[in-house]
């Protein structure tokens, strides 16, 4: 029995001063520790087996004030709503009410962009959320394919999903299975560039699974030097977690 009054397991969230902490198992982890989960907005309490979860979450305790320090450095959730204008791929888009299917319309005569979606307040914001994920599955797909027909690898299978942690993951072929890359959605929201280079980033491990030097030797033949974009998702990634619909 735990601190806490009961036994405790993999995925439960326990809140300590209005705060959710989640606790998770790793066996790779060597050591109890703590990660903010920036997308979740919650503090994940890792141990490396299930009996040693009561200690996870007794260190999250002890470092409360670590934990909300951290917490307060997040940007304030950005509920999508009609009336406001997302940068994607680096232009503008103008988010409008509207009727039927959630759509993409493409920039007109005064370059920007719409998006066009039925309903109020979070079913607003899933439609339009919906509407860029397609624009976002189409233009990663375009620019997936031409840095595959530059490395003459086939082209994967490509989906777009709201991914917690990650930009992009690749997944190679196996048996029957093609290959398979997933990407954010949320890139859409940022520099053109910096989406492309996620495209690349994927695309090259189609060829090394790993981040070794002819890895990045394949990045840097598609979109040469990275680091800038890199640089720009370290700095600016958590922002564009911050829009959803709360």
């Amino acid at each position: 029995m735990s601190v806490f009054g009961r036994a405790l397991a993999d995925g439960d969230r326990l809140e300590l001063a209005g705060l959710v902490i989640r606790l998770k198992v790793n066996r790779r982890a060597r050591r109890v520790n703590l990660r903010l989960d920036r997308t979740r907005r919650e503090i994940v309490a890792t141990a490396p087996s299930p009996r040693r979860l009561a200690e996870a979450a007794a260190f999250a305790k002890d470092r409360l004030a670590w934990i909300q320090e951290r917490l307060a450095e997040l940007p304030d959730p950005q509920p999508i709503a009609p009336g406001m204008t997302l940068t994607v791929f680096g232009q503008p888009c103008r988010l409008e009410a509207g009727t039927g299917r959630p759509r993409w319309i493409a920039p007109g005569a005064d370059g920007l962009a719409r998006i066009a979606a039925p309903g109020e307040g979070r079913a607003y914001a899933l439609a339009a959320i919906r509407a860029l994920k397609a624009h976002a599955l189409e233009v990663l797909t375009e620019r997936t394919r031409r840095h595959c027909e530059v490395l003459d690898v086939p082209l994967p299978a490509i989906a777009v999903a709201d991914a917690k942690s990650r930009w992009g993951s690749c997944r190679a072929a196996y048996g029957k299975k093609p290959a398979s890359i997933r990407y954010s959605w949320r890139l859409a929201l940022a520099p053109w560039a910096v989406a492309d280079y996620v495209a690349a980033h994927e695309c090259a491990h189609l060829l090394e699974l790993n981040h070794s030097q002819r890895f990045w030797a394949h990045v840097r033949r598609l979109i040469g030097d990275e680091r800038p974009h890199r640089a720009w998702l370290r700095a600016h990634g958590v922002r564009l977690h911050a829009f959803g619909a709360e």
